[in-house]
């Protein structure tokens, strides 16, 4: 039989799950000139993190029809930031990889976004309130990756 829930625990999730959703979307706010619409930028992610894929894997994986994602894979390439080659084993396929120009750019969009975070929280909190904060995520960071 499953343990019971404390209180506290629970508490801790709502809190938690608040705090984080909201976070990520602040931060997917953050727009400058000329970015990436949401879905541009998680197929970018996606192909930083797991390598290249093909179209079709790209749309399963963010489950959105073949004929979006083409339109996505094409307004990045058209970027310069995507590039299709032939799968080495099957030449029939497109594999759909970074370039150095989509990875700068991947980082360079996390740059800011940490940087936007890092002045909020020293404008909004104490040296020690700072420590608590990176105590409490590195719990949560564990949590997450049980």
């Amino acid at each position: 039989m499953p343990e019971a829930i404390s209180d506290t625990a629970a508490q801790a999730a709502g809190e938690t799950w608040v705090a984080i959703s909201r976070l990520t979307r602040r931060l997917r706010e953050l727009a400058v000139e000329g970015d990436l619409s949401p879905g541009q930028a998680l197929v970018l992610v996606r192909l930083v993190k797991q390598g290249p894929a093909s179209a079709s894997e790209l749309a399963a994986a963010e489950r959105v029809k073949p004929q979006s994602m083409a339109a996505i894979v094409q307004a990045l390439e058209h970027r310069g930031l995507v590039e299709r080659t032939r799968d080495p084993e099957d030449g029939r396929r497109q594999l759909i990889s970074v370039t150095e120009r989509g990875r700068e750019r991947r980082l360079d969009d996390r740059r800011a976004r940490e940087a936007w975070l890092a002045r909020a929280l020293q404008e909004h909190c104490t040296e020690a309130q700072l420590r608590t904060i990176i105590e409490a995520m590195t719990l949560v960071d564990a949590v997450a990756q049980v």
